[in-house]
């Protein structure tokens, strides 16, 4: 039996041309195909900077670096997301807290952000060194009152861009660091575009780009301005701080070149198919996506919320019968306070009620831009029977 997976990348001729090309040129790494994608996706979000690396989470751990996190500093993010936006400041050795998330948008919540940062103040409590919205589902967070509250309180805003290159918010594109100090993309094979694995950072802060270069790889320049003392001619380089090697190889790269050419198509396709989830799915006890007027979703997942008091099944014995009928469905997100790992730190069942009643509900279904509408109906006619 096929699976009809929840996410899947599309790979055509152009790209395998693109990666066919860079295996005969002279560069496998480190060569001219990761400067050619950083500036297109610089140039997609309108940012001055980008930095292509290994992966989303190389990603977000070299922007919380490059913040300056270190042990004693506080990050506070969505609860609502893959465990990455919260560990990057774990792997500095600074703390984690996270905020509870809006009941229409599944993002961070403004309202519960505000009253937790006037809280902090009140009691002189210890403030973030950073907040870090994550834009869940491909739907941008309410950037412009994050921003305000962040810049009254003296914080840094990284943007957990991961699902939403594509999106948009207030006309502006996801990832233009507007009402941000940085954003981070991922190129997972499921999401919007892909490099097989990829991530990149963009910025308009040239203080933070060149430490990012610096944390990419090995915390290593070759720069002499960045040097102590002269440089001891052109072999030579100075590790000037511990960085990791996050680099991207120019094959993915070029996957990554050629896949942007396509990422205005791609979103286009599912806002369509999400357009016709809600139609097909309209009469059942659902909820749907909501979206907020000021974003345009880049529909990297198509979440429903179950209503439970409406239905005679649990949410396991759904997912288990749309799986057993070949509907690869998949549950986005297990809050991440509730991880073991968290747990450990002290965090606890109740503490971010919102976030956890969300996870009880939610379902993903099949969302990437080779679904076709064939298969489409087939996931909704199997729900339609599984719900009956």
């Amino acid at each position: 039996m096929r699976v009809i997976p929840y996410g899947r990348q599309l790979i055509d001729e152009d790209d395998i041309a693109n990666v066919v090309a860079t295996l005969r040129s002279d560069w496998l790494t480190q060569g001219p195909a990761i400067e050619r994608f950083e500036r297109k996706v610089a140039a997609h979000c309108g940012v001055k900077h980008a930095v292509a690396v290994a992966n989303g989470t190389a990603a977000l751990h070299i922007a919380a670096a490059a913040l300056g996190f270190q042990p004693d500093d506080l990050l506070w993010t969505s609860p609502n997301t893959f465990v990455a936006s919260a560990n990057c400041a774990r792997y500095c050795g600074a703390d984690v807290d996270f905020v509870d998330i809006d009941p229409r948008t599944y993002n961070l919540s403004v309202a519960r952000l505000a009253e937790k940062l006037a809280a902090a103040a009140q009691t002189g409590t210890r403030l973030p060194k950073a907040i870090v919205p994550v834009h869940f589902s491909g739907q941008s967070c309410e950037m412009e009152p994050i921003a305000a509250l962040a810049k009254r309180y003296g914080i840094a805003v990284l943007e957990d861009a991961s699902h939403a290159i594509g999106g948009s918010y207030r006309g502006r594109p996801v990832g233009c660091c507007e009402f941000s100090d940085l954003a981070t993309f991922s190129f997972h094979p499921v999401k919007i575009v892909t490099t097989a694995e990829g991530g990149m950072v963009v910025t308009n802060r040239t203080d933070l780009y060149e430490r990012l270069l610096l944390f990419r790889s090995h915390g290593i320049t070759r720069d002499a301005k960045f040097m102590e003392g002269e440089s001891h001619g052109p072999w030579y380089y100075q590790q000037a701080e511990l960085g990791w090697n996050y680099r991207l190889t120019d094959l993915q790269a070029a996957l990554g070149e050629c896949q942007m050419n396509k990422l205005d198509a791609f979103v286009a396709r599912r806002a369509a198919l999400a357009r016709r989830y809600d139609e097909l799915l309209a009469d059942l006890p659902l909820t749907l996506p909501w979206q907020h007027p000021d974003t345009a979703n880049a529909w990297h997942l198509y979440v429903i919320r179950l209503r439970l008091d409406r239905l005679q099944k649990t949410r396991r014995q759904i997912v288990e019968e749309l799986r057993s009928a070949g509907i690869g469905v998949q549950i986005h997100y297990i809050p991440v306070h509730t991880q073991p790992y968290y747990r450990r730190l002290g965090f606890r069942d109740g503490d971010f009620p919102e976030a956890e009643k969300y996870y009880a509900e939610t379902i993903s279904l099949p969302m990437f831009a080779a679904l076709k509408d064939a298969e489409q109906e087939k996931v909704v006619d199997t729900i339609k029977g599984v719900l009956k």
